[in-house]
């Protein structure tokens, strides 16, 4: 476990070195200038003078290099700086947003659960029954309509025609059910193909079939054995994928304005909000790297053979 510990501290300081570098070079080489949307040079009559004093006052005159330097050293210290256009740490106002966007992502996570688990083991179950080709099929629509096509016409449906759910903003539970479900409806189509081919794997084992040679119920050979073996690969899909599902939920967000992180960080973008953007894809990236970190631990615990390789291999 030591050894594990130390190879993932290692792992979280070349990752943070890398994404921060990365995030800070490409934010600067997009295209448009930060210094003439604060001073809103399209309304207003600014001399080059202001701009290039304002310009030097932002160290945007100093090479990228020293520019990274600087940042940095705050970033150690814990300091994202302030956004350009509100002015606000960049630290608080992500604060403000991250919760939104962590109540949506587990509304959406408990909607693929809720379609995923059913779906994925029904079609394993009765392979090439008819329950098997309704799952297949809509597995197969839900991959192929766009999550922003398939939110208005849940928009239309429920918001304007028969006008049971708000369709924009934030306040109760009712708010959250439309862009969960949007979002929750687009990924889940992935986990159901992937969970009935796993489980379709696992009830091939040997050890499923040393269950029913030692009188096991199909019950308990399922959920205890079986339906534990297919998780791993599932498992690992979702860490790999979790990336998408960030993505998936900025659009969502803009869709239903939704007042979370990724809502804000579009409208950073457009603003070239650098401090803000920059915030936001370094604590993305640790949302990522957390979760792949919990992935590869919970192999152990899905996976016994690899205590027992773990095992061998110390002694």
């Amino acid at each position: 476990m030591l050894k594990i510990i130390t190879r993932k501290f290692l792992e979280v300081f070349f990752f943070i070195v890398l994404i921060t570098f990365a995030s800070f070079v490409f934010v600067r080489l997009a295209p448009g200038d930060p210094v003439l949307t604060i001073l809103n040079v399209d309304e207003l009559s600014v001399s080059q003078g202001q701009v290039e004093q304002l310009r030097e006052d932002m160290g945007f005159n100093k090479p990228l290099l020293v520019q990274y330097g600087h940042w940095l050293i705050n970033f150690v210290q814990l300091d994202f700086g302030a956004s350009y256009v509100t002015g606000q740490p960049v630290m608080e106002m992500i604060m403000q947003g991250l919760p939104a966007t962590l109540e949506l992502t587990l509304g959406a996570l408990i909607v693929m659960l809720v379609i995923a688990i059913p779906l994925g083991s029904l079609s394993a179950l009765y392979r090439n029954s008819w329950i098997d080709q309704i799952s297949r099929t809509l597995s197969i629509i839900g991959a192929a309509v766009p999550s922003f096509w398939l939110g208005l016409i849940l928009i239309d449906l429920f918001s304007v025609r028969v006008n049971w759910l708000p369709s924009m903003g934030k306040g109760g539970l009712d708010t959250l059910i439309l862009p969960s479900v949007t979002l929750g409806l687009a990924i889940s189509s992935v986990y159901v193909r992937l969970l009935r081919s796993s489980l379709l794997e696992s009830l091939n084992q040997e050890f499923i079939r040393a269950g029913r040679a030692r009188g096991l119920s199909e019950s308990r050979i399922f959920f205890t054995h079986a339906f534990r073996h297919s998780l791993p690969p599932v498992i690992t899909v979702f860490g790999v994928s979790i990336g998408s599902l960030i993505g998936g939920i900025v659009v969502i967000e803009v869709l239903f304005a939704y007042p979370g992180i990724g809502k804000m960080v579009v409208d950073a973008i457009r603003q070239r909000d650098y401090p803000l953007i920059q915030g936001y894809i370094l604590v993305m990236a640790i949302i990522v790297f957390i979760v792949n970190t919990c992935v590869d631990l919970s192999y152990r615990y899905l996976n016994p053979e690899l205590k027992l390789k773990e095992r061998e291999t110390s002694r």
